[in-house]
């Protein structure tokens, strides 16, 4: 029963699909609405924080930190800076370069902190979010 009526439907689909040529509906993909305009950019189509971010790089600045940020040596005198809104920050040391584990531990406010397996310092400097 239930096939019988699938023919039924698909006799008076397939009909009205064939009256169109068949250059229009299959060589070529259907053309969108949006295709018109083309397809909006990162920038015209971000919202919020991230309108921020796009925003700031475009004027050379790294509001939120999303750039790599520039080495140091690692030493007690020239230690790795470390930017923060807190008082304390979780920091991950990746001992060594073709090393996979992370070494987690908390970079407090005000001293230099040292990587427990590795020994590069670190230390945490205040920043300032944009407004």
């Amino acid at each position: 029963m239930a096939s019988w009526r699938f023919l039924q439907l698909v006799r008076r689909v397939v009909p009205q699909a064939a009256a169109y040529p068949r250059s229009v509906c299959l060589s070529r993909p259907c053309v969108r609405a949006m295709s018109a305009g083309g397809i909006p950019t990162d920038e015209e189509q971000a919202t919020g924080l991230e309108k921020k971010v796009l925003e700031g790089l475009k004027k050379g600045e790294d509001p939120y930190n999303v750039r790599k940020p520039k080495s140091y040596p690692g030493t007690k005198e020239n230690p790795h800076i470390v930017p923060s809104i807190n008082k304390q920050r979780i920091v991950g040391c990746i001992c060594e370069e073709d090393n996979s584990q992370i070494i987690w531990f908390w970079a407090h406010d005000g001293q230099v902190n040292r990587c427990p397996q590795c020994g590069s310092h670190y230390k945490l400097v205040p920043y300032e979010l944009p407004h």
